[in-house]
């Protein structure tokens, strides 16, 4: 036998406990069990052999408590999946195993959330029953992101990621040029991150495994430093090319040194990294400069040492070094703006980082008080919350009274009243009282974190539009290389020795005015803009995908429970005779704060909104089913449904029940005291969403596994004409199927794990943020304010975003269409025109930015 001492979450009176006692014992393979209420514990004798903690657990979650358990919770790849039915397999047969509280298979991203007890099943456990099924659970996978230091341009990007894709026991690797980081899923087993450091370090650019505080920042200030150096002797040089460059030998050499301290110094990344890129037989915008500025230095020198030779052969006296040097401070003044730029492409992941404290004060049994990082504490320890602080953890209020500011996942500026029991989360604001709270979460756990890890991931993602540009990107620094050259020779067979300069300089224009960052820019900066400014608007997007899609959708599906109404019944109306007294009242409320059912609490609220103030009651019988009774003074009080009015031979009760409400009587003996309706409201804001989607040309539908009459009222005040009642997990999933023959493109709004199949089928998945775990796993967006007027501020966004991204892409090819044959010198013949190398790198740093400010005006249009 086990004895084991376990929580129990739910119990507000002996009552409670008694039912939790009593459904235990009578379990098979419980001996025996015993209930302690003050502690909140049930200890359990029970044989492993014959029962289970998860049996037990879902026994009691049946009667309306829970078990608290030791349970661990993961999600981990599965393979071999090819089908929602696979999907279906594996969530069935994982759901039913022994120490699994519950599974979760999320089919697009292929993977599955298992929670499970882990002294009674392990990993190796569940990949073999996975196994069994034909299918593969990928264990020992680690998702990890990291920032990556030195890539320059998106071919540095798109390296970086195929190397490290390619690399065994690499799941897969996605880099988002924009943030500087990539996200790796991994192997534990097979590789190891320093491994993937390693060999990134090998392409010329750094992993960052351990990033030290204020790293950004300080690469910043080098950046600067060395611009600031660059443009102080580039300036030096370009005075000695407009003086006296032609007649003061003593004049160019020392230009032709200040050219290598800067091409050596400040300007040395752009050759280390491009010979890095060379010995992978790779090439990127590093290569371009490199061997831009190196031609136009190694030219003039050699015309600077060997004058006669020059003369003899046509190359003329004029010396580059000017150019060479501008090319330089020109690209680095680039870099430098664009990569300001494109760091606040990111706000939206600091501002979210930045709401959490970084140290909390932790009490002791004793009462003593101590301040520990925000890293050092641990779930179950007890921390004090001063009124105006922030809430640093995920935790459950122990002691205090107070009104919680939670509009930054809510997005709603009333403030919430919080109690001892109430559960409160990392980065909201306590605003009125001191409350003393328990540790629920690890701080890298918490509400907030993973609403940062949801943005920062999907900013790294890629849409299906980027494809295009990625592909043109990776063959591109070859292809402009060919051109370079192909310009000199032509150049060269026009006009012979004498032309050999020209060709020279237009060759090396070619090189500096082709820019693959543009290109590159084009799609992720307005991605990673996009997706911050929905987080911030309280939309959460699980990738680039989703954003791209929700534009283009035409029919919306909408869940009624908790997508259209508030998602829990309220008093809608409450008749009482006119024999009713408060002293009756005040009983009928003593009862319902003693009764378990769901409706008790709602109306026990609405008597406390009439002045009510509980009555002393000893004793209150539950009557399975329909209701509750005490007798006070030798009369019979009683609430429920119609079947105990009929017990108690109240005949008032026979024409007053409604379809679409659920009715609750309250009477003495068989007199019929008050009567309540109770219903699922529809939220204020639904029927103005719903003219929003029509508005924006979508056909709207409501389906409902609620009764025809529920579904009709709500439909009605929802003003949405298409609904569908009584419809089951299959049935939903059938309809979007049928949508989706006609060829509409199917938005599915849910919160439900009854929605979470159709959620899965739609073409864009949208779970509400007040739903359940699995639907959000599930779903592509989140809405955190639950609130259904978030879908067109999320189609406006995506409509916006995507504008952008295509006049990135069109400004980016434009930009190299016209801007390579220009400085390849097509203008030359007609107009007698030529780009000098030094405006033409200015020109590739201009285009660069022009894509990120584009970018970034999604920061400032409107999208309510």
């Amino acid at each position: 036998m086990t004895k084991i001492i376990i929580e129990v979450k739910g119990m507000s009176c002996m009552v409670c406990a008694g039912k939790v006692e009593s459904t235990v014992k009578g379990l098979p393979g419980v001996e025996d069990a015993a209930v302690n209420f003050p502690a909140k514990t049930i200890t359990i004798n029970y044989n492993p052999k014959e029962t289970d903690l998860t049996t037990i657990a879902k026994r009691v979650k049946e009667i309306g408590f829970e078990l608290v358990l030791d349970v661990t919770k993961t999600t981990l790849n599965v393979n071999g999946m090819s089908c929602v039915v696979c999907a279906g397999k594996v969530e069935t047969a994982v759901k039913n195993m022994t120490g699994v509280v519950d599974a979760a298979v999320n089919f697009p991203s292929k993977t599955i959330t298992v929670q499970y007890i882990a002294k009674e099943v392990s990993l190796d456990d569940i990949a073999k029953k996975v196994k069994d099924t034909g299918f593969e659970l990928v264990l020992d996978e680690n998702k990890v992101t990291l920032q990556v230091n030195g890539m320059s341009c998106m071919v540095c990007a798109g390296k970086v990621e195929s190397t490290v894709q390619a690399m065994p026991g690499v799941q897969s690797a996605s880099v988002s040029f924009p943030a500087k980081t990539i996200t790796i899923s991994y192997n534990t087993k097979k590789i190891k991150l320093s491994n993937i450091a390693k060999k990134v370090k090998e392409m010329g650019f750094e992993l960052v495994i351990d990033k030290e505080e204020n790293q950004e920042a300080n690469e910043y200030k080098k950046a600067r430093l060395r611009l600031i150096i660059t443009w102080a002797l580039a300036s030096q040089v370009m005075v000695i090319s407009m003086t006296s460059m032609k007649s003061d030998l003593l004049a160019q050499w020392a230009a032709c040194l200040i050219t290598l301290f800067i091409l050596a110094g400040p300007g040395a990344a752009f050759f280390s990294k491009a010979w890095k890129m060379l010995k992978i037989k790779s090439a990127n915008m590093d290569t371009l400069v490199a061997l831009s500025t190196a031609t136009a230095w190694i030219f003039s020198v050699v015309l600077l040492i060997f004058p006669e030779f020059a003369q003899e052969h046509g190359l003329g006296d004029h010396k580059y070094f000017d150019s060479a040097a501008m090319i330089a401070a020109f690209v680095l003044t680039g870099r430098l703006i664009e990569e300001r730029a494109k760091n606040s492409t990111t706000t939206a992941i600091k501002k979210l980082m930045q709401l959490q404290p970084e140290s909390a004060v932790v009490v002791d049994d004793e009462g003593m008080e101590q301040t520990y990082p925000i890293d050092e504490i641990k779930p179950g320890m007890k921390v004090k919350i001063m009124p105006g602080a922030r809430i640093p953890v995920d935790a459950k209020i122990v002691s205090g009274e107070s009104f919680v500011d939670e509009s930054m996942l809510t997005g709603e500026s009333q403030q919430i009243e919080k109690a001892k029991g109430d559960s409160v989360f990392s980065g909201t604001i306590n605003t009125t009282g001191a409350l003393i709270v328990n540790v629920e979460k690890n701080h890298d756990e918490t509400t907030l974190a993973h609403m940062v890890e949801m943005v920062r991931e999907a900013q790294g993602s890629k849409a299906p539009v980027q494809r295009i540009a990625d592909i043109i990107s990776k063959y591109f620094t070859f292809g402009v290389l060919t051109v370079s050259i192909l310009t000199f020779i032509i150049w060269f067979i026009i006009g012979g020795p004498e032309y050999a300069s020209k060709a020279l300089i237009c060759a090396v224009s070619v090189l500096v005015i082709a820019c693959p960052c543009a290109l590159g820019l084009a799609t992720p900066t307005a991605i990673t803009v996009g997706i911050g400014r929905a987080a911030e608007n309280h939309i959460l997007i699980k990738d680039a995908t989703a954003l791209e899609k929700v534009c283009n959708i035409k029919a919306v599906v909408l869940d009624k429970t908790g997508t259209l109404t508030e998602g829990h019944p309220i008093v809608t109306s409450m008749k009482r005779s006119p024999e009713t007294t408060d002293d009756d009242l005040a009983i009928f409320m003593a009862m319902e704060k003693r009764s378990e059912h769901p409706l008790a609490e709602e109306i026990v609220n609405q008597l406390h909104r009439q002045d009510i103030t509980p009555a002393k009651v000893d004793i209150v019988n539950a009557i399975v089913g329909k209701g509750v009774e005490t007798t006070v003074n030798g009369v019979t009080y009683w609430a429920g449904n119609k079947s105990l009015a009929q017990i108690h031979e109240c005949t008032q009760v026979s024409n007053l029940v409604q379809q679409d409400m659920t009715m609750v009587y309250f009477g003495k003996g068989n007199q019929l005291l008050t009567i309540l309706s109770l219903a699922d409201t529809v939220k204020d804001s639904s029927p103005i969403a719903v003219e929003q989607m029509r508005q924006l040309g979508l056909r709207v539908y409501m389906l409902t596994g609620d009764n025809k009459a529920v579904a009709e009222r709500v439909a009605n005040e929802a003003n949405i004409s298409d609904f569908k009642a009584s419809m089951s997990p299959d049935d939903k999933d059938k309809f979007i199927i049928d949508l989706q023959k006609q060829g509409k493109m199917v938005a599915m709004i849910g919160d439900g794990i009854n929605d979470s199949q159709a959620l899965a089928r739609a073409d864009v998945s949208i779970a509400m943020g007040s739903g359940t775990d699995i639907a959000m796993e599930t779903a592509m967006m989140t809405f955190t304010t639950s609130d259904l007027i978030q879908l067109p501020k999320a189609m406006k966004l995506s409509k916006t975003t995507m504008r952008i991204v295509k006049q990135n892409l069109f400004w980016a090819f434009i930009y190299n269409i016209i801007g390579i044959p220009v400085a390849a010198g097509a203008l030359f013949p007609v107009l007698g025109i030529t780009i000098n190398p030094m405006w033409a790198s200015a020109a590739m740093a201009v285009s660069s930015l022009t894509v990120v400010l584009n970018s970034l005006r999604l920061k400032i249009i409107k999208i309510k």
